[in-house]
């Protein structure tokens, strides 16, 4: 998983065994349901006010867990011809060890090519902060060979946080039936580094997919065949997953890089959404992390009657 090699980085980190690191990105599997994180492209998509809110607990059976929160807001702005966007992520390591928060603001504009096909291109600048917490980590020095863990360490405590800007960009394109997307992120690669570089790569990601009918025109069922690809530093991810709608609800199974299978369980209203999904792991750490699970909730407000120019995006919610 593209997140978690920052479990070596840090260890690596802590005890001075490289003089150069690289840090990457938290990571949710319910991908269509946290939009604004997997494309700035998709700010607006629903033309409508919506809120979403995420939670990911991931491989809780190791000591030390990752929790992982975002919460986001969107709409389309006829004014502003295109969507905006607010996006808060939060992210915890190590139960409270290291934290890093990101928000971040993203405009995406709608260009109508033809009566039948969109493009939306998109721009998001973030504020980042990460920071440790000094007082939850031991070293070596603090080891009484009896009593364990009993004297003061000697280490130099360097900086408790960190904070910097950054930069990224996407497009979408849809029709009624297939869309297709592009993002980028971390063009800046900024530093993230407490104790000393540590850049954040940038993260390529492409996804593509369609929203079948089954079928005659009125069928309220459809499948959803998706394919999505992320590529951070030296770290590849192919996602294949199908979505089975079928009225309020929904059905979806991703599988991942020979590593976990995702299963994805949602319902939806015109007006709520909420999803479930659990990730089985089937590579070595099976036993070991208890997969992961992630909770989504999404709150689509009313607006004023859509214009005929508007074009919504036809694509999963999970």
């Amino acid at each position: 998983m593209l997140k978690r090699i920052i479990v070596t980085s840090s260890i690596l980190l802590f005890f001075g065994l490289s003089e150069k690191l690289f840090a990457q990105d938290p990571e949710f599997t319910q991908f269509y349901a946290n939009p604004l994180y997997l494309n700035p492209a998709l700010a607006g998509t629903a033309r409508c006010p919506r809120v979403i809110l995420n939670y990911r607990n991931q491989w809780p059976g190791i000591q030390g867990t990752y929790i992982t929160y975002s919460a986001s807001y969107d709409q389309h702005i006829d004014a502003m011809g295109g969507g905006v966007g607010l996006l808060v992520t939060n992210d915890v390591a190590g139960q409270g060890t290291l934290r890093t928060t990101n928000v971040s603001g993203m405009y995406s504009y709608l260009l109508n090519v033809t009566r039948e096909f969109s493009l939306k291109f998109a721009a998001e600048a973030t504020y980042f902060q990460k920071s440790i917490d000094w007082s939850k980590l031991t070293f070596g020095d603090m080891i009484d060979e009896r009593r364990g863990f009993v004297y003061n360490t000697n280490e130099v405590q360097k900086l408790q946080s960190k904070s910097g800007v950054d930069f990224s960009a996407g497009i979408l394109g849809y029709s009624k039936r297939y869309f297709f997307g592009f993002a980028a992120h971390h063009l800046a690669e900024p530093d993230e580094g407490l104790l000393g570089p540590s850049k954040l790569p940038m993260k390529i990601t492409g996804h593509v997919g369609a929203m079948l009918p089954i079928g005659d025109k009125t069928s309220q069922t459809f499948i959803s065949p998706n394919i999505l690809y992320q590529k951070q530093q030296n770290f590849q991810q192919l996602n294949l997953g199908l979505y089975v709608i079928k009225g309020s609800l929904v059905g979806g199974l991703w599988y991942r890089n020979q590593d976990s299978f995702i299963a994805v369980v949602g319902f939806q209203q015109h007006f709520f959404k909420v999803g479930y999904s659990y990730d089985v792991t089937v590579s070595k750490l099976t036993n070991a992390t208890a997969g992961s699970h992630e909770i989504s909730f999404q709150l689509q407000f009313e607006c004023k009657p859509k214009k005929k120019k508007f074009r919504l995006v036809s694509c999963p919610s999970f």
